[in-house]
């Protein structure tokens, strides 16, 4: 077996990378407006009871599970998930998570292609909207424009005419994304979200204060204001907390803010030393993510929304999808601060770019290491492959643009419902096969803290429980409903064959990887614990 040895350049480099993985257009744009449309704070309950019960016990059994399996010289979801479950079926249950962020790296980078495509319109004067106009005529420019730059008028429309500004900017923020892949992890990731992090916290925080010290813009609706906005997100609407698609969301948004389920952590935690910290680390990056989710990108994105929108008419925007109110509202806030309106959307743009690129990189890392593990390619080799896939999966993505029907497809099955069920999957095998005390002492392993015993009981009882009636009870009531979306159209029906070639193509890596792997001598079966 050739060794493709990697690792990490400090402890703070890690942390930096798992939460550069985890902060992205998730906490600024997908959070926001997931919170629009299930009730805004009634939202925040479960959301909160998914970060404590399930986002930061099972993303430390993920830290585990990945430092476990690098000491075994393992470092992708399938192989190290084979040896933690300690059987074929979780090996094959392991390839989801190179799925997921293969399959959410070709619509993400397209979006990522939106936030650097604004940040160069706001750098070069903005995108055209009148200070002097209505918030109806401010609000249609601003979304004329996003359909435009998106494509969402038809489909193709994005290879011809204006379309053309879009590909060009989508093939350089691609091009970056291999770049840095390419470097490996110390020299190319890890060196690039050390930088973008402190960076991306900075211009939050410069235009999360100029959102909150916003005045009432027309009048006549008094009640459209910054309190209401932040009334808007804290404050419960009980009747959705009765909606288990409302309870599979925030579980869900939890899980794809924090890379839980994402199949990033366990790659990255690989690479770590046999006896670095992994409680502290995971907390470090579960705290910091939530920041950025919480602190910056619901009260930016929501409170400005209810400011100039309104209530409804921030439901109406989030309508056509969770990514479009940064786009569609935040460049109106900006219309109405004179020359400085400017520089805030360059600013805010560009946080939406840093917090876009610092995830996107961790997307292929998982697919390039499963490939180099499996079937023994250069890192050159295997990163050249998975950006020819990443090409693939974005060209449909860029053609089937028209109201996002091959976005939202993907966006809801890799996104949220694969992300579910990865989770649910690794907290069982990790608590029940592995098993809680094996593994409570994993993680304790170098750990700078110690956790409290009590998440012991979450892991092996309440989030496996959790997980499974939430699981249950969306089938039951909704699979059927989104499981018609999601032939409803074509580029709704492209997305789900795109899902279905991504696992068959996966299953054949895994099996091949298999066989080499034991033929080469390789514990896959956790038979020799770690040492």
């Amino acid at each position: 077996m050739t060794q493709h040895k990697e690792e990490w350049g400090s402890k703070l480099g890690v942390i930096l990378a798992v939460a550069g993985s985890a902060v992205g257009l998730g906490n600024f744009l997908r959070f926001p407006g997931q919170a629009a449309q299930n009730g805004g704070g009634a939202f925040l309950i479960p959301y909160f009871c998914a970060l404590f019960l399930l986002g930061i016990p099972i993303g430390w059994a993920e830290w585990a599970m990945g430092r476990y399996g690098g000491k075994k010289g393992l470092h992708s979801a399938p192989m190290i998930m084979g040896a933690i479950g300690k059987s074929g079926l979780a090996r094959y249950i392991g390839i989801i998570g190179v799925l997921i962020p293969l399959g959410v790296s070709t619509y993400y980078m397209f979006i990522e292609t939106w936030t650097f495509g604004y940040f160069l319109k706001y750098l070069t004067g903005g995108i055209g909207i009148d200070p002097n106009a209505s918030i109806e005529a401010q609000t249609a420019v601003a979304n004329a424009f996003f359909d435009s730059f998106t494509g969402a008028g038809a489909d193709g429309s994005l290879f011809h005419g204006d379309g053309l500004r879009t590909l060009l900017t989508w093939v350089v923020v691609f091009a970056i994304n291999v770049y840095f892949v390419f470097r490996g992890l110390s020299k190319g990731i890890e060196k690039f979200v050390s930088f973008a992090m402190p960076v991306m916290a900075v211009c939050a925080l410069v235009v999360l204060i100029r959102v909150l010290t916003l005045g009432t813009p027309d009048p006549n609706v008094p009640e459209n204001n910054v309190i209401n906005g932040l009334g808007f997100m804290w404050n419960p609407n009980y009747e959705k907390l009765g909606d288990f698609k409302t309870w599979l969301a925030a579980a869900s948004q939890i899980f794809f803010s924090l890379s839980v389920g994402f199949g990033v952590i366990i790659n990255y935690a690989s690479y770590m030393k046999k006896d670095d910290d992994v409680a502290l680390s995971g907390l470090t990056a579960s705290a910091t993510n939530e920041l950025f989710e919480v602190g910056f990108g619901g009260m930016i994105t929501l409170t400005a929304a209810v400011v100039f929108l309104g209530l409804s008419g921030t439901q109406v925007a989030v309508a056509g999808g969770t990514f479009k109110l940064g786009f569609a509202t935040l460049p109106v806030v900006f219309a109405h601060m004179g020359w400085f309106g400017n520089i805030m959307g360059a600013l805010w743009f560009l946080v939406l770019w840093l917090a876009a690129i610092t995830s996107s990189l961790s997307m292929y890392q998982p697919a390039v290491a499963h490939l180099k593990e499996a079937l023994d390619w250069s890192h050159g080799k295997a990163t050249g492959f998975i950006a020819a896939i990443g090409t693939a999966g974005a060209l449909l993505t860029l053609w089937y643009s028209a109201g996002g029907t091959f976005l939202n497809t993907m966006d809801f099955w890799v996104g949220t419902y694969l992300i579910f069920l990865l989770a649910m999957a690794q907290i069982i095998y990790f608590a029940w096969v592995f098993g809680i005390d094996r593994g409570w002492k994993e993680i304790h392993t170098g750990a700078a803290i110690q956790i409290p015993p009590f998440v012991k009981i979450i892991m092996k009882y309440v989030a496996p429980a959790y997980l499974l009636i939430v699981f249950i009870g969306f089938n039951i009531q909704s699979f059927a409903s989104e499981l018609k979306n999601a032939t409803a159209t074509v580029g709704a029906r492209v997305g789900l064959a795109t899902i279905v070639a991504l696992i068959l193509y996966l299953v054949v890596v895994t099996a091949m990887g298999e066989k080499r792997l034991r033929a080469a001598g390789v514990d896959l079966d956790d038979d020799k614990p770690a040492t």
